[in-house]
C-alpha cells in the first residue's frame, strides 16, 4: 500500500529516538548480485557447516520469497564499537581474548525489541503489515544494507560504514507499505588491503571472498566438532570470534564509542583469565552467560576454544588446569587437554603423562590425538 508523503523521515526520526544509530530504505526485490555471490560462495563449499545457508539460499537471494507482500525494507544499525583496541588483549596470553560482540548483553535480544517497538508504532501510524528480522532468519542484511545506502560490504565481507566503521549490528523491517528506497552505497575501500593481511588464519582467498572454515570465529562458534590443529596456533587466545579484520579497518577512526549501555562489557568478560573459565561446568556455565550470545555453543565447545588458549599461553602454571581436564566427561574438552598439555610441557613430562593416561581413554578422536602428540614429540626429538 502507497505510505503517506511524511512516512519517510517520520520513520527514521523515530528509528533515532528509538535508539538506533543508523536507518536506511530499500525495495523488497530480487538481489541477483547478491544472488550470485551466495551461489558461488556454496558452490566453493565455503560455508562449510552451515547447511542451513544451502536450504534458504533461494529466499536469502529474494526477500520477497520470504515474505511475497512485503514491498519495503527498512534496514536499521546499531553502534557497538568498543572503547579500547580489542586487538590489545591479544598480548595476554594468560586471558581469553571475546569478541567485542559477544561481551554485553546479547545483541538479537537488545536489536529485536528495538524493531518491534518501531515495527508497532508504524502500524498504528501508518498502517501496512510488518515482519521483523535480526540475524536468525534467511536474510542477507548485509546486501541490503548496501542496497539500502547503510554502507558498503568490504573486503572483509562485513558492513563498513562512513559514520561507525565495521561496528554496526544489523535488522531489518520488512512492510507492505511502499517506501521510497535510497540509493546503494558505493564501494570506498580502495586499494586497502588491512583486513585481508591481519587474518590469522589466511581466511580471504581473494578479497570481497570468506571462506569460512578458515574463518576464526566460524572455527570457534559454529564448528561443533574438533578444531583441525592446522588452525590452532593461529587461534592465539581467541576463545569466541575475532575481532581482527574489523580492528583494523581505517574506517573506524570515524566510529564513535557505543552509548548503549546493554553492549558495554561485562568486567568477567573484558579480559577473563584462563584458568576460570576452564574451571566452568555445565551449570556455572549457564550461570555466567545466560544472557550473552556465547551461551549457544555450550560449555564444551567453550571450554574446547578455552584450552586451545591455554596450550598457546606459553604458561606452563596452567598445565595443571589442563591435567584436570584429562578426565573431563566430555571427549571434545579431553582431546584439547592432551593438546594443550602437549605444547606447554617437556617431551619427559609429557610422556610419563601418556603412560598414565592414554591408554585407558576409551573415545577414538581423543585417542588419536594421543597419538598424534606421542609421534609429534618422537618426530622433534629426533630432529635435535
Amino acid at each position: 500500500m502507497p505510505a503517506p508523503s511524511d512516512a519517510h523521515e517520520a520513520i527514521r526520526e523515530r528509528a533515532i529516538a528509538g535508539g538506533f544509530d543508523a536507518v536506511a530504505f530499500a525495495r523488497a526485490a530480487p538481489q541477483p548480485e547478491a544472488a550470485d555471490r551466495l551461489a558461488a560462495y556454496l558452490a566453493q563449499g565455503h560455508h562449510g557447516d552451515m547447511v542451513w545457508m544451502e536450504t534458504s539460499a533461494a529466499r536469502r537471494a529474494d526477500p520477497t520469497q520470504l515474505w511475497d507482500a512485503a514491498r519495503s525494507i527498512i534496514v536499521l544499525g546499531l553502534n557497538y564499537a568498543p572503547h579500547s583496541n580489542p586487538l590489545d588483549i591479544l598480548e595476554r596470553r594468560e586471558r581469553g581474548a571475546i569478541s567485542v560482540y559477544a561481551q554485553g548483553a546479547d545483541y538479537h535480544d537488545v536489536v529485536k525489541k528495538r524493531l518491534k517497538a518501531l515495527a508497532g508504532w508504524m502500524v498504528q501510524t501508518f498502517g501496512g503489515d510488518v515482519k521483523v528480522f535480526v540475524d536468525t532468519a534467511p536474510v542477507m542484511e548485509k546486501p541490503l544494507a548496501q542496497l539500502a545506502g547503510l554502507g558498503w560490504q568490504g573486503k572483509h565481507t562485513n558492513l563498513v560504514s562512513r559514520e561507525f566503521g565495521s561496528w554496526l549490528f544489523l535488522g531489518a523491517i520488512f512492510t507492505t507499505l511502499e517506501l521510497a528506497p535510497e540509493t546503494a552505497h558505493e564501494d570506498n575501500c580502495g586499494t586497502c588491503r588491512n583486513c585481508l593481511d591481519i587474518c590469522p588464519t589466511n581466511a580471504f582467498p581473494a578479497p570481497y571472498q570468506l571462506d569460512a572454515r578458515r574463518c576464526i570465529s566460524y572455527l570457534t562458534i559454529e564448528n561443533k566438532g574438533h578444531i583441525a590443529p592446522e588452525f590452532r596456533t593461529a587461534i592465539g587466545n581467541r576463545i569466541y570470534g575475532c575481532d581482527d579484520c574489523l580492528a583494523v579497518c581505517p574506517w573506524n577512526k570515524f566510529a564513535q564509542t557505543a552509548h548503549e549501555i546493554a553492549f558495554a562489557p561485562r568486567p568477567e568478560l573484558a579480559n577473563p583469565r584462563l584458568a576460570d573459565l576452564a574451571a566452568l561446568d555445565d551449570a556455572s556455565f549457564r550461570e555466567i552467560f545466560r544472557a550473552s550470545p556465547i551461551k549457544r555453543i555450550g560449555r564444551d565447545r567453550f571450554v574446547r576454544n578455552v584450552l586451545i588458549a591455554i596450550g598457546n599461553s606459553g604458561d606452563v602454571a596452567l598445565s595443571n588446569t589442563a591435567k584436570f581436564l584429562l578426565n573431563d566427561p566430555s571427549p571434545l574438552v579431553r582431546a584439547m587437554a592432551v593438546w594443550a598439555l602437549k605444547q606447554l610441557l617437556s617431551e619427559k613430562e609429557f610422556s610419563q603423562l601418556a603412560h598414565h593416561h592414554a591408554g585407558g581413554e576409551t573415545d577414538p578422536d581423543v585417542a588419536n590425538e594421543w597419538v598424534s602428540a606421542q609421534r609429534s614429540g618422537l618426530k622433534s626429538s629426533a630432529s635435535i
